[in-house]
């Protein structure tokens, strides 16, 4: 103890990391070692030092080991935060020394996050290496990942692209049959391009093909016929929109070819989808059947995922519909593709929650409605609707969704108390969910210790420590 009584301990982290593990509060320790909260406070603010006599205390009071508790951290604390820190990508801050000390110092669960953290950026770092052959440098975000953030900061709306489609819309027939002929002779009389079906096994698996040589478009046998009118549309827009969508792409500024191809796509895409249901018909249509799916599907010749996605993007200032986020999810639960809205309930990123009843939906064309509530009270209806099974082996489910006071005015939420019903609780994702006794967790929560005992098996998996 000599030892002790010759240097100041200044342990005010350990001692606060032992309160809380304890799971004590201030007050309730100050009594239990005889001193006043106000000094308990001033030694876990390392405003005081660790005299030997209350290190005595904490030992006697809660059976820890002195040395344990007093040793000095590795050299790793404050060595390797400063490596960290000296990292190019953060060396220009010019982080001085002393600041780092104090971090690693006094704040141990800090300085190991910014190490976890290191370590997985090394190792994203490391597979575009591993991982791509062709030898030019990767690109800092995934063209996918930027698309997706483009659309959401834009409200998934391009109002220049929509009030050019809806002007040429305005010289087309309304009755899907007719468009398409419409459409067809367009591209023939202005543009030189015929529009041919062709048998599947002359495409070899793929739906559409322009032939820029001959200047024709084929579709496959297998396209059906609003696939057929979307393939039109869009290399119609290509040509009569190629100004609007070019602008949209320059204010996007992609970073690098793979993304303004993937824009160039998305916007054309975009651009057929607004011809076919152009904004205000569409809009229109949509409150009067309130929002019943199969109405507009047949009204507008069009798919229900592009019905869904259409939906979605009627975001125009002063005619703005309900505001919907979508899903598309397989079978294996991922998303293919995700437009936010205004108010998405669940996580960025991996995937959403099992109680989600939008996996199980299976039946095409069949709508089946839900109400669902977050960890903070929000709540939500969903309709999850089949995909009919195409090429691929496996279902395809489209998951449209809004805030729950837009109930009223969905068709296919009729029977829904927005308020009253029955909700089914929902999380963001398995790993970032701290919603207790889940019994469909498949993940622990990342922002929790697990709290496992061999003597008992709790009936929801992974039990945690609230704190």
């Amino acid at each position: 103890m000599a030892e002790l009584n010759d240097r100041k301990l200044y342990l005010g982290p350990k001692l606060r990391v032992l309160r809380r593990e304890l799971g004590l509060n201030q007050t309730r320790m100050a009594e239990e070692l005889g001193v006043s909260p106000s000094y308990l406070n001033h030694l876990e603010r390392n405003q005081r030092p660790l005299t030997a006599q209350m290190l005595l205390r904490l030992a006697n009071t809660y059976d820890i080991d002195i040395r344990d508790f007093t040793a000095t951290p590795a050299d790793g604390g404050p060595g390797e935060l400063s490596e960290i820190l000296s990292d190019a990508l953060v060396r220009d801050i010019g982080i001085a020394r002393d600041e780092v000390l104090e971090v690693a110092e006094n704040y141990p669960g800090v300085s190991e996050a910014i190490a976890r953290f290191y370590r997985a950026l090394g190792d994203l770092r490391r597979l575009p290496g591993e991982a791509i052959t062709s030898g030019g440098p990767a690109p800092l975000v995934a063209p996918v990942d930027w698309l997706r953030e483009t659309i959401a900061r834009s409200g998934n709306h391009f109002a220049e692209i929509d009030a050019g489609a809806e002007s040429l819309a305005a010289a087309l027939p309304d009755d899907p049959g007719l468009l398409q002929a419409e459409l067809r002779a367009r591209l023939k009389d202005r543009h030189g391009m015929t529009v041919q079906v062709v048998r599947a096994d002359i495409l070899a698996g793929t739906l559409r093909h322009y032939d820029m040589h001959r200047r024709r478009l084929m579709l496959s046998e297998r396209l059906a016929a609003s696939g057929r009118l979307f393939a039109i549309a869009y290399h119609l827009c290509a040509q009569e929109l190629a100004e609007a969508i070019a602008t949209q792409i320059a204010r996007t500024a992609p970073p690098d070819e793979d993304s303004r191809r993937l824009a160039s796509m998305a916007l054309t895409n975009y651009a057929a989808a607004a011809l076919v249901m152009p904004y205000d018909r569409f809009r229109q249509a949509a409150e009067q059947s309130r929002h019943d799916i199969a109405l507009l599907r047949d009204r507008f010749g069009a798919s229900t995922e592009q019905v869904a996605h259409r939906l979605t993007s009627l975001n125009r200032t002063g005619a703005r519909g309900i505001p919907f986020f979508m899903a598309k999810i397989d079978r294996a639960g991922i998303l293919s593709k995700r437009f936010d809205g205004e108010a998405w309930p669940f996580a960025r990123f991996g995937g959403t929650c099992p109680r989600w009843d939008a996996h199980g939906a299976h039946v095409p064309d069949q709508v089946t409605p839900q109400l669902i509530e977050t960890l903070e009270g929000k709540r939500f209806v969903t309709l999850a609707i089949g995909l009919p099974q195409g090429e691929a082996r496996g279902r395809t489910v489209i998951a449209l969704g809004c805030e729950a006071k837009h109930a009223p005015r969905i068709v296919h939420a009729d029977g829904i108390d927005p308020d009253k019903g029955e909700a089914t609780h929902v999380g963001p994702t398995c790993h970032l969910c701290e919603r207790r006794g889940c019994p469909d967790r498949a993940l622990p929560p990342v922002t929790r210790a697990l709290d496992l005992h061999s003597y008992e098996r709790t009936a929801a998996p992974f039990p945690f420590r609230r704190v």
